[in-house]
């Protein structure tokens, strides 16, 4: 979906939405406390570390999972990925297989996260869980999930945009929040701010981790046109990440998150592109969602998470999730 501009936006207009929706979102924000009082259904033998957020989308949190996943592997664990598999229509558990899974089979996260580690889909994700332990998994990395607790989490990492943190401050349907602020960080072990900002953490007294959002570098477009589109939480970060490194964007289309490309899109797309006589350039998660035929003649721009200070996050691991016998070879 395209997140509402009210979400966003000060107008009058925009705060009577948000206001009239709001107690709809209460009640949404009481179903997660009331699904978050009961006590775990699944204890995994594999280590559990969640990689969640507040609000929908936007964050940067798969790259933080991605390189918490770097991070683990280094230390030579086996490290497995759990995802819902948002947008595909395989209940699972299943691991992904990206020379055969397409994005209607699994959704565009997974196959993403499937390029560093072994990644699970599952709806249930106790099912998930058990799936990777009978796989081998040392360390499962959640992908999202941090309002769901069927699993015992060993680690919960909570991922903020620190410069749009908290949209309009309501919970869906009337703003971007899956629950109230102050209820989601008292499950935290850890925050992760994702870029530059100091939101406010209200009743939160625990780690503040930082990173950054950084491009990879693209060959041949500094100095360049070029015709952007993404549909992402907040494709505007695709703009600026490129103008970071040097391309002169001529236009982005933005689309809704999760959006399924159609030949008429991409189509005029190119044409656009053909017309400016610039390169076409898309994110990772959109990359993967385009057919081989309709990837032709686009490029993507990988993203990093890198942490300022990855040795924090290592030790709150060692701390939390990372198996006493990796430690005492470490």
């Amino acid at each position: 979906m395209r997140a509402p501009k009210f979400w966003t936006s000060k107008a009058p207009l925009s705060r009577l939405t948000a206001q009239l929706l709001s107690p709809i979102g209460a009640l949404y924000g009481l179903s997660v406390k009331w699904r978050n009082t009961s006590e775990w259904r699944y204890r995994s033998r594999a280590r559990v570390i969640c990689v969640g957020n507040l609000s929908v989308g936007g964050t940067g949190k798969t790259p933080a999972a991605i390189e918490i996943a770097h991070l683990l592997q280094a230390r030579g664990l086996q490290t497995f990925f759990l995802s819902r598999g948002y947008g595909g229509r395989t209940r699972g558990p299943m691991r992904v297989d990206p020379t055969v899974h397409k994005v209607r089979d699994v959704g565009d996260e997974p196959l993403v996260l499937a390029r560093t580690a072994p990644t699970v889909v599952a709806r249930n994700r106790m099912a998930g869980a058990e799936f990777a332990d009978m796989a081998g998994a040392d360390v499962l990395v959640m992908d999202d999930g941090h309002q769901n607790n069927s699993l015992r989490k060993h680690i919960s990492f909570v991922v903020i945009d620190a410069q749009r943190p908290y949209g309009n401050g309501h919970i869906v349907p009337a703003g971007p929040l899956r629950e109230p602020v102050r209820q989601g960080l008292r499950r935290a072990t850890a925050v992760i701010l994702m870029g530059n900002g100091s939101p406010k953490l209200p009743g939160y007294r625990g780690p503040v981790l930082r990173a950054q959002l950084v491009p990879q570098e693209i060959p041949g477009i500094k100095d360049k046109p070029v015709i952007a589109f993404a549909g992402i939480g907040q494709p505007k970060k695709l703009l600026h990440s490129l103008q970071s490194l040097g391309a002169q964007v001529k236009e982005l289309r933005g689309f809704g998150d999760h959006h399924t490309y159609t030949a008429k899109e991409i189509a005029k797309l190119k044409a656009r592109a053909q017309q400016e006589g610039a390169q076409l350039i898309t994110t990772e998660k959109d990359f993967v969602r385009l057919t081989p035929k309709q990837r032709h003649g686009i490029r993507f721009l990988p993203v990093r998470a890198v942490f300022e200070n990855p040795d924090a996050v290592i030790a709150l691991m060692d701390r939390y999730a990372i198996p006493n016998r990796v430690q005492k070879s470490a």
